[in-house]
């Protein structure tokens, strides 16, 4: 029933399909040689990161200028909340909101609907610029459940889920009719603490709290095969993630003597907040949180349970509201220590978890200038302040694996959980169903952080630079190449031509600048998303400009 439902969504959008149609009057927008900022490259700060400029040079040459180099550029420029979007559509509908519901791309699918609650339905673009879908169209469908995923499966009424469950792998590997992909583990699920709240802005309770738990015992009773315990903030199959002092031990004496040090005695009263929705990271939230739960008894720190709709939950982490402790974790970007470090403990990119420590930030200031001979020492250090502050509790570096039915071609899984639903097939049918656990919180993904958001952004949109297929290597997409000055302060990006946007408009130079500045200054006519934060930005760039004017992240 729910083919056949999605099905008739497709068959009545059949007419926007093919292309090459005529740009809507209030969606054009001509190029032109412009620049972001407009009259002169913004200042650069000593040792400030990011960039300087964007330039439009001509219809089809984009140049950034950058305010120190950037040995991750290709990297950056390649994250799907960084696909570009046509600078007409962003006129339009960008400042009404409309943008966050039905996005624009150059991807080989686009949106046929969204049926908020139910499901996403996309279309094969018949005018893409490269292999078309392999099948007419893709419906991506969501449940929390992993056996209903899984049920689901094996009905035939799914060609792939996601998060495959802990209790479930057996059951697929031994079905011939079914195939498992397992994901490599570059995530860190971490307890987390907003140390701007009382208890937690004492370390001597931090400390408690980091070495009240077995860390262990929630690793091997709740996570899948390929899964390990996080003895650092960065997984050690990250060159230099694990340099510097490993995680302690649980030691419930010490975080008893702690306690009282910071005048908690007999303990206190909290919460553990989390959403139930399933990831590689956190694959039973629940069980996971009540055993947190039961573990901080035993310290006298009695956590309440607080279940969050996913969506609310998500703004409430990026806001820093959350005052009690919390289950989140670090995805990774893209394949480097850094990411990790600087999204996580850089100036005022991670609001979950406070203010920004003086002393991380200074050491991830130094890790951006740092030569590729001193990377490892400099995260040594970094992870050994990160121990001792203890603004979070690294728990598991958590494996994953997804699942299709047998006959999908093209099926992989992405360690960077981007997998490229336009490349698979399934079998002979013409509609491939993906089931995920949540549904997306928007579609405008410069605006957004949750993995369901940017997996179906990166179907519909494209980036200067793209991830290939099944794992963390970049290559290009939109431009044909970047090529970096001698002194990698200035990148020259030559883009395609001749490429189409999903409402008819031609990829052009200007579509870039504008799809960065919108993102980068708060000021910008077209600075609007779901949240209107664009935390993605502060993440990978550092500062946005005239920050004043920006929504609190």
């Amino acid at each position: 029933m729910k083919r056949l439902r999605a099905a008739l969504f497709v068959v009545g959008s059949l007419l926007s399909a093919c292309g090459g149609t005529s740009v809507p009057v209030e969606e054009q927008l001509d190029f032109s040689a412009r620049s972001w900022p407009e009259n002169a490259p913004a200042s650069c700060g000593d040792g400030a990161a990011g960039l300087s400029q964007v330039r439009a040079i001509n219809k089809l040459t984009v140049e950034f200028t950058l305010c120190s180099p950037d040995v991750a550029f290709l990297q950056k420029v390649a994250l799907s909340n960084f696909t570009i979007q046509d600078s007409g559509y962003l006129k339009a509908h960008a400042a009404d909101g409309s943008i966050v519901n039905r996005p624009n791309g150059t991807g080989a699918l686009s949106l046929s609907v969204w049926e908020k609650g139910s499901q996403i339905v996309l279309k094969r673009f018949e005018s893409y610029w490269g292999d078309k879908a392999a099948a007419e169209s893709v419906v991506i469908q969501w449940q929390p459940e992993s056996s209903a995923r899984l049920l689901a499966l094996q009905a035939g009424t799914a060609d792939g889920i996601d998060n495959v469950g802990t209790d479930d792998v057996a059951a697929i590997s031994t079905d011939p009719l079914l195939a498992l992909y397992p994901r490599e583990a570059l995530n860190t699920m971490y307890l987390g603490m907003n140390h701007d709240f009382a208890p937690f802005d004492d370390v001597r309770v931090r400390q408690a709290i980091a070495i009240a738990l077995n860390r262990e015992r929630i690793v091997d009773t709740f996570y899948p095969a390929g899964s390990t315990v996080a003895t650092h903030f960065t997984p050690c199959v990250l060159p230099g993630g694990c340099a510097g002092d490993p995680w302690s031990q649980q030691d419930l004496v010490l975080a008893k003597a702690l306690l009282t040090e910071a005048g908690y005695p007999n303990g206190f009263s909290t919460t553990i907040e989390y959403r139930d929705a399933a990831r590689g990271y956190l694959p039973v939230p629940t069980q996971i949180a009540t055993d947190i739960q039961d573990q901080l008894r035993a310290i006298g720190v009695r956590a309440e349970l607080q279940l969050t709709e996913s969506t609310a939950y998500l703004d409430r982490v990026f806001s820093g509201a959350i005052e009690g402790l919390f289950l989140w974790a670090w995805v990774a970007d893209f394949p480097d220590a850094s990411n990790f470090i600087a999204g996580g403990f850089g100036d005022e990119t991670n609001p979950a978890l406070g203010s920004s420590y003086p002393t991380l930030t200074a050491l991830v200031e130094e890790l951006q200038g740092a030569s590729i001979n001193s990377f490892e020492s400099v995260y040594a250090r970094i992870n050994s302040e990160v121990k001792v502050l203890a603004p979070m509790v690294p728990i598991a570096h958590g494996g994953s694996a997804i699942a299709f039915r047998s006959d999908v071609t093209g099926a992989h899984a992405s360690p960077l959980f981007r997998e490229q639903l336009s490349e698979m097939r399934p079998g002979e049918r013409d509609q491939l169903i993906w089931i995920q656990p949540a549904e997306p919180a928007g579609l405008y993904c410069a605006d957004e952080f949750d993995t369901e958001s940017l997996r179906v952004c990166i179907q519909i949109g494209e980036a200067l630079y793209g991830f290939m297929s099944g794992t963390a290597d970049v290559a290009p997409q939109l431009a044909t190449e970047c090529v970096a000055s001698d002194n990698q302060l200035t990148w020259t990006c030559t883009l395609r031509d001749g490429v189409l946007f999903h409402n008819g408009a031609t990829l052009d130079a200007s579509d870039v600048v504008d799809t960065y500045a919108a993102i980068w200054d708060c000021s910008h006519p077209y600075h609007a998303g779901r949240t209107n934060a664009f935390a993605p930005w502060v993440t990978m760039w550092s500062t946005h400009l005239n920050p004043e004017a920006c929504t609190a992240p």
